[in-house]
This record gives structure tokens, sequence and C-alpha cells, in this order.
């Protein structure tokens, strides 16, 4: 029987299609200190983003037939080692992308209109300086009309930018391969309408987009830097619910210090899972910690993804 460690765990949905196929799966985590013997009785596994499977690892289980990441990147598993080991690599690069998305747009949302901010303030000031903050919380704008800059535009850049037209926003859009000239919307009451993209280079992005999200793979250096924060628009939004290391830090600190950058929108740190306490007690970022996956519906489409994937694979072995 092909055993299956889940080490980050795998929807019931994925799950019960493993063992409906006959495969055993494991849900029980076992710490990466300890995975180098415990998974030396295991034939695959599958991760998030927590646990890591490295070249040290591989090695020490030459078991491991396949390895499954339930998410899009693959930063977490050395991938050509592992393929030159010739051990499959499997992932979900589909199943996250609206959910994604739309956490895009829970920062958004709650930048414009300083939610971030009043969310901290109004549970202590509130009763105090009730008048104080609507006055400071006065002057937000709305999405409509403005113009969002998409760095990346595969899947998950693709669903954001459907969010956005539907808002009425016009997307600039850029990638290293082909970005097309419109996306078809799907509406509610099964109407479905063309909206157009506009592609543009990366430095037109910059100096043009009112916001710019990120979705982009780990990349060797920043993608947002000082140079780029210096050439963007006043007051310019930010988010990153990609990687962490695609935007420097401390560049994004000194453009909302001196009020380049109005707001920022991180769902991912440089070094999590210990985000900079700077970055932590910011007034003008918008926090979460690393759930742009995290929704019942999109962990269902990853186990039930991941589980396709799985068994495809051993069945024709």
């Amino acid at each position: 029987m092909i055993r299956i460690l889940a080490n980050d765990g795998i929807d019931p949905i994925g799950k019960k299609l493993l063992e409906e196929a006959g495969f055993f799966v494991d849900t029980n985590h076992i710490p990466q200190a300890e995975l180098a013997e415990g998974l030396k009785t295991y034939d695959a596994i599958t991760v998030r983003s927590a646990t890591k499977v490295r070249k040290v690892l591989i090695d020490a289980c030459p078991n491991l037939r396949l390895i499954g990441r339930g998410g899009v990147g693959m930063d977490n598993i050395d991938v050509d080692y592992a393929l030159s080991k010739s051990i499959a690599v499997v992932n979900t690069p589909a199943s996250s992308s609206l959910s994604v998305g739309e956490l895009v747009f829970a920062h958004l949302f709650n930048g414009v209109r300083f939610l971030y901010n009043s969310n901290r303030r109004m549970p202590v000031e509130g009763a105090e300086k009730f008048n104080d903050l609507k006055k400071a919380y006065a002057k937000g704008v709305e999405l409509r009309g403005k113009k969002i800059g998409i760095i990346g535009f595969g899947r998950i850049g693709r669903e954001t930018a459907k969010i956005a037209l539907g808002l009425g926003m016009e997307v600039l859009a850029f990638d290293l391969f082909d970005v097309p000239s419109e996306l078809e919307l799907h509406l509610a009451g099964g109407v479905r309408v063309s909206c157009p993209v506009q592609s543009v280079d990366l430095d037109q992005l910059i100096r043009n987009s009112d916001f710019i999200s990120l979705h982009v793979p780990f990349a060797e250096k920043p993608i947002l830097g000082k140079e780029e924060f210096a050439k963007m628009k006043a007051g310019v939004g930010v988010v990153n619910c990609s990687r962490g290391g695609t935007i420097d830090e401390e560049a994004l600190l000194s453009a909302l210090n001196s009020g380049k950058v109005s707001f920022a929108g991180l769902d991912v740190f440089d070094n999590e899972p210990t985000p900079r306490a700077e970055i932590l007690s910011h007034p003008k970022i918008s926090l979460t910690p690393h759930i742009g996956a995290s929704t019942n519906e999109a962990q269902e489409r990853i186990g039930t993804e991941l589980a396709t994937l799985i068994i495809d694979f051993f069945k024709t072995r």
C-alpha cells in the first residue's frame, strides 16, 4: 500500500479521495528536525508552506517517489534536485487563485478606508476621541476609476485583475510572458463580459499605477526597492500577497514614513514566521499572517487537485 505523509495537513475531501483509491494517508505532523528519519516509511509527502523538502532530506529518504505542494509556489522544495533523483514534484497552481485575489482586495479596501488603523485605535480611543478619529479617517478614496498595476499576470494575477475590472478599475499588467488584451468576467446570473487589459512594461506600471499588487515567485532581489518606490505616484498603495523578499522592506518603511506610499497590505514577509517588529507595528500597514489560500473553498479545491495528481501518478506506475 502506498503510504503518504500529509505533513502540513490536507483537506478531508482530498484525504477521502486518496483513501478510497487505496492509499494510506497520515496527517500527523512530523517536526522538521525529525523528518529525515520519520519520512523513511512513506512513499510520498505533501506539504504547504511550513515543511521544507531540501536536498539533505531528499538524500535521507531514497524511498521517496513524490513530493506534493498544496499551493502555488515551491520555494520550500528543491524541485530540480528532486527531479534529478526521479522524484515527481506536483503542485496545485489553479486552486487558490481566487482566494488570493480576494485577499488582495481585502487589503485594498482596508487601506483606502483606513480600517487597518481604525480597528487598532477605536477600541482604545473611540469613546473619548470619536469625533477626532472621524476627522482623521474622513479622506478615504474609492477604487472605481483608479489604475491598478499587477506585477505577474499568471493565474493569481488574472483573478486579481478580474476583481479589479468588476469594480470598474483600469488594469495595467506586466509579465515576462504574453499578457492577454482582455479577460472574460463571469458575473451573477450567468452574464459574461470581456474587459480590456493594458500590457505595459515594469517601468510604466510603477510610474502610472494608483495601486500595485505583486504576484510573482521568489526572486533573488526585490522587485520593488528604493529606486522603484522613488518612481511611484505620491500616495500609491502597495499590496504583497505573493512571496516575502519581493519587496525591500527597509525601502517600503522609508516610503511609508515619507508619505510616498499611503499604505501597504502585506500577507507575506521577509523572515517568516517572525516578521520584523517595525513592520508589525507600523500604523500604515494592513497585516495578515500568510493566509492567501486559506479559505474553505480553496482548501477543498487544493485537496481535490492534489489527491487527483497523486492518484494519477501512482496508478500509472
